[in-house]
């Protein structure tokens, strides 16, 4: 079970690091709220579950938390989304790809 729990903690840890990584290497905030939200949310899982395994006296609180996160996640990114397409920030394109910052001026 312990082995279990490392491999979920370090599956967990995995994903966190891609998230981060797409947020530094995507074009554009559309792309980069994608990445951060999926890999992230799912690597918050991920490490809930291994901090299950390792102590599953905590389940309840746990729970709660990967509710929450399950919860707000797509919520909050969908509202940064909206505000950012609101603002008039256009989704990258790849005739974007050999310039600068994609808001209309």
């Amino acid at each position: 079970m312990s082995m279990l729990g490392d491999l979920l903690l370090l599956l967990g840890g995995a994903f966190m690091f891609l998230g981060a990584l797409g947020m530094v290497r995507m074009p554009d905030v559309y792309t980069r709220l994608q990445a951060g939200t999926k890999a992230v949310t799912l690597g918050s899982m991920a490490l809930l579950a291994g901090v299950t395994v390792h102590h599953p006296d905590w389940w309840p609180k746990l729970l709660l938390i990967a509710l929450f996160v399950l919860l707000t996640s797509p919520v909050s990114s969908s509202t940064i989304a909206r505000a950012a397409l609101r603002i008039g920030i256009r989704p990258w394109t790849r005739a974007d790809a050999g310039s600068g910052p994609t808001e209309d001026k």
